[in-house]
């Protein structure tokens, strides 16, 4: 359960205390958007900022691992079968953004994610609703726990009439989602909802 503090920092961002709130993430990677509609959002990151043993890590697997495997694949050839290209194409066709928001990059949903890192480098973002607002805060740290966090802000708000939370009941701890679903038809769908009482107080409270 959020801390007693996390707590406090929300009903003084709220004047009230929240309904439910829960840390929760973009839980794919942001699609590429179309270059001019970046472009007229800023050109914003689409990525957050990974921690320097990341990109450390990167550079090990490259020159070292990577070679051994390519070592070990000489003399092996790999016949490519036939349509597995034009399969795995035709699937991103079908389903270009992967599940992350409805693809209209122009409609609220769209215009939001464009938006999400500059907010904060950290991808994690509080879910916190009142009895008539559902309001988006983040944190200015690139790592944060979710249980002690007590520095964000928020980033946007909505009022019930411009948007509402969809989440089935009964999902499995760990693999729950749901979606903010906007007036103008756009929605966003959030997972890997952070600490287990609140994500499952919050979604009984948006699914009850």
């Amino acid at each position: 359960m959020a801390k007693g503090k996390v707590r406090r920092r929300a009903r003084k961002i709220l004047g009230e205390e929240p309904v439910a709130l829960v840390w929760c993430e973009i839980h794919k990677p942001i699609p590429a958007p179309p270059k001019d509609v970046h472009r007229a959002a800023g050109k914003g990151r689409l990525t957050s900022r990974q921690h320097w043993l990341v990109y450390a890590g990167a550079v090990v697997f490259f020159f070292v691992v990577v070679p051994v495997i390519v070592i070990g694949s000489l003399g092996r050839k790999d016949t490519p079968r036939a349509g597995r290209g034009r399969s795995r194409e035709r699937d991103r066709g079908q389903n270009p953004v992967d599940g992350v928001f409805d693809g209209d990059w122009n409609l609220t949903a769209g215009q939001l994610l464009l938006r999400w890192y500059g907010h904060s480098p950290s991808p994690k973002r509080l879910v916190m609703l009142t009895r008539d607002r559902i309001c988006v805060a983040a944190s200015p740290r690139r790592r944060l726990s979710p249980t002690k966090a007590d520095d964000f802000r928020t980033v946007t708000e909505f009022t019930l009439d411009e948007a509402r939370i969809e989440a089935a009941a009964g999902q499995p701890r760990g693999y729950a989602t749901f979606r903010l679903a906007f007036a103008d038809g756009s929605w966003l769908e959030m997972g890997r909802l952070g600490e287990p009482e609140d994500a499952d107080h919050f979604l009984r409270t948006v699914s009850g």
